[in-house]
């Protein structure tokens, strides 16, 4: 049937009305089924930002039809972003927030945390949970799945706020080769390849090849280098039975970022009335040595299959084993000393050095079986699953003090001060060294799970999942004896201060999380829905470390957290389903959380609670058929529940929103976006007084972005992208302590071509 697409601009008040109440238009909706004369509609195979259903084939049914919020980015509104990386792309949907780290310490690779919980343990890459201190790029991606609540019964443990989950770009049958070249401000030189060759009948290669060589904007001597290479083969496209065979390898050489120190921002605090007054340092100083390095292997290789049994099921089995490994050693900004507070030429800043070596690994293998049929009068659309998984993260630990270890005597690493306002990087800043002490962590994971979609008829369905894993956590290290008040003698009393105890610690237990989803369509382009879900965190979950301190949430003893979300939303498919909006109010209420009840006694037990209560909306696709839009918008309250330490809420903020669009007029594309964080505060316990403490929060700030093409000919296509577009200063992370901060990069522009052979 011939599909004609209306050139026809909706009137803007009746789409702001649309966008605005949900409900009315389902009212309306249902008003128009009864009074308009039965016709088809053929929605756009290929509407831009916009997705029909999800990649992962734990998700049967539409997103439309889907009750929870998933949010699809696709690579066409990543490649009109010129977005690289995985953080960048995820500045696409509302309630995401980086993080920097705990006081001296940065954090290494992703890390972010969604509706209110730390999430860069939860990100996955087709399905198969990908860990390790990495910052992931995307020029292997068709796509970026933002799956939000509680999803114990998709991926397992944790999941308290959701995960990513990331699809690989695969070969396709037929030729489609693409590149494109970018160079920019800062340096900035990006190269990226992807080609697809059909070689035979049902056979395919595919290649994503990517180089890039940047430096860091508005920062002196940081900067961003790596390369990555994806190959693949397909046999059996367009048949019955199909093979996929992919690997994806990626190395960075980086030069990394400890931050600059936070005086003089907005809400700045320091004892000393000089200091608390001082100027701002230039936000391009580096206080690290021009030797500091941050290297990064990522490897891994994955097996699919998949073959149709008929009659509407299909057996799959994944395999993959994936490693990588971070070196890295950086400085960290520390505390502001005054010897001359008269003289800000003279202050002097400490300095943290900070050595990283981690290694993580991963053996996973999957089979599902998806099929569709009736009982009755009731249409299932089952998935049912084995999961078997082995994970180790492996990571040592170096010092700088001097002291004493088996007997051997190092000397303290040279960390000199630095000047405040004008920093040398060719201070002779020593690397810390290895204690011999570490951490080497390993998870057995069996895993069943089942979900099915019941459709008891055009308006009604219920969607429900289940998963058991039975699961074992290993500890196999050695930590080094302190003494001191806060040493940890107490815990090896068999061992004298500077030898090494060995840490074997073991835990295994059940899990059981489940989700429950009622779906009711008022009419057929829009649903209703109410869902319920359970999910369990078990102790050492995220890194495999179990501890010996009963007042870590870590210890082997303790029970696993529970994490349930309560969710009612509304989604729709308008404008001849060229747009998806949806509304979605939740409830999240993570138990079990280990807090101190008796400060006499010291004592801690399991009975903290936090509790998020938010609400989202969302529109994405098409207005005309020139017009995209992406847009999102998140308001939550977060609040501590029993327990004596109310920063955990910290870092979430009360507001979120994000928009990009674009408007296509013959061969000129135009578009922008911007995006707004509300303040995030770093100091939630009511019983902490503000003004003495460094930086309380993060202020709210905005950020506009925009971008120009011109098509020059169906080969060619070249894009401007100003990122920052009005040079807004502002900061990105805050570290838990409040004394260091690194700022949002300033005005930048990259220029690419893209080709298309």
């Amino acid at each position: 049937m011939a599909h004609i697409r209306s050139r026809k601009h909706p009137a803007p008040s009746h789409l702001l009305a649309l966008m605005a109440a949900a409900i009315p238009v389902a009212v309306h909706a249902q008003e128009a089924e009864k009074t308009l004369p039965a016709m088809t509609v053929k929605a756009d195979a290929d509407v831009p930002y916009k997705a029909e259903k999800s990649a992962n084939t734990k998700f049967t049914q539409p997103l439309v039809d889907t009750p929870q919020t998933v949010q699809v980015i696709r690579k066409e509104i990543l490649q009109e972003q010129g977005a690289a990386t995985l953080m960048e792309a995820l500045r696409n949907t509302p309630g995401i927030t980086m993080q920097l780290g705990e006081n001296g310490n940065t954090a290494a690779g992703d890390t972010f945390q969604m509706r209110g919980f730390s999430t860069q343990t939860s990100t996955f890459v087709d399905g198969i949970r990908d860990l390790g201190a990495v910052t992931r790029d995307v020029f292997n991606l068709e796509q970026v799945e933002v799956v939000k609540g509680p999803a114990g019964s998709d991926i397992g443990r944790g999941s308290q706020s959701g995960y990513i989950n990331l699809i690989s770009k695969l070969p396709q049958a037929g030729d489609i080769n693409s590149a494109s070249v970018s160079v920019g401000t800062d340096n900035y030189k990006r190269l990226t390849a992807d080609l697809n060759k059909q070689i035979g009948d049902g056979v395919a290669l595919r290649l994503n090849v990517m180089g890039q060589d940047a430096d860091v904007a508005g920062r002196d001597y940081v900067k961003n280098k790596g390369y990555g290479i994806a190959p693949a083969i397909a046999l059996g496209l367009n048949s019955p039975t199909r093979f996929y065979l992919y690997s994806q390898h990626l190395r960075q050489d980086n030069v990394p970022d400890g931050g600059i120190p936070s005086i003089g921002m907005p809400g700045y605090f320091h004892a000393i009335a000089e200091v608390r007054d001082g100027a701002k340092v230039n936000r391009e100083n580096y206080y690290g040595s021009k030797n500091d390095y941050e290297k990064i292997d990522a490897d891994m290789v994955t097996a699919k299959f998949e073959h149709d049994l008929g009659g509407g099921s299909t057996v799959r089995n994944i395999t993959r084993y994936g490693r990588n490994k971070i070196d890295r050693v950086l400085t960290g900004v520390m505390t502001i000393a005054t010897p001359t507070p008269a003289d800000p030429s003279t202050w002097t800043l400490s300095r943290s050095r900070q050595r990283v070596d981690q290694e993580n690994e991963i053996l996973a293998n999957q089979t599902s079986l998806n099929s569709e049929f009736s009982t009755g009068f009731i249409k299932h659309s089952l998935v049912a699953g084995l999961e078997l998984m082995y994970e180790r993260q492996k990571s040592r630990t170096f010092a700088t003090m001097a002291q004493t270890i088996n007997g051997v005597a190092y000397a303290a690493i040279n960390n000199p001060v630095a000047n405040l306002y004008s920093p040398n990087a060719d201070d002779d800043l020593g690397i810390p060294y290895a204690t011999g002490a570490y951490v080497d962590g390993k998870s057995l994971t069996t895993a069943l799970y089942l979900f099915d979609n019941l459709k008891f008829s055009e308006r009604f369905m219920l969607n429900g999942g289940l998963r058991f894993e039975r699961y074992r956590v290993s500890t196999d290290g050695r930590t080094l004896v302190t003494g001191g008040a806060n040493g940890n003698q107490a815990i090896y009393p068999g061992y004298a201060v500077g030898q090494l105890a060995p840490d074997n610690i073991e835990a295994s237990d059940n899990l059981f999380s489940w989700k429950l989803g009622a779906v009711y369509k008022p009419a057929s382009n829009g649903s209703l829905y109410a869902a319920y879900a359970r999910s369990l965190t078990p102790p050492g979950s995220s890194n495999f470390q179990l501890a010996a301190s009963s007042s870590n949430q870590s210890n082997a003893a303790m029970d696993p957290q529970e994490t349930v979300n309560i969710e009612l939303g509304t989604k729709w498919e308008l404008l001849e389903k060229r747009l998806n909006v949806s509304t979605a109010l939740y409830r999240t209420e993570n138990d079990k959380q280990v807090t101190l009840v008796d400060a006499v006694t010291n004592t801690y037990a399991q009975v903290g609670k936090t509790r998020v209560d938010g609400i989202e909306l969302s529109a994405v696709g098409q207005i005309t058929n020139f017009w995209q839009i992406s847009a999102g918008v998140a308001k939550m309250k977060t609040k501590q529940l029993s327990m004596s330490n109310a920063d955990a809420v910290r870092w979430s903020p009360d507001l979120t929103a994000t928009l990009w669009t674009s408007y296509t007029l013959g061969d000129f594309t135009l578009g922008g976006g911007v995006r707004y964080v509300s303040e995030q505060k770093r100091v939630i316990n009511p019983a902490t007084p503000l003004a003495t403490q460094a930086m309380p929060k993060i202020p709210s700030y905005w950020v506009a972005d925009m971008m120009a093409a011109y098509k020059v000919n169906k080969f060619v296509n070249l894009r401007l992208n100003v990122y920052n577009l009005f040079d807004k200063e502002y900061i990105n992370t805050l570290n838990n302590g409040g004394a260091r901060i690194t700022l949002g990069a300033p005005r930048t522009a990259v220029l690419s071509a893209n080709f298309q052979f």
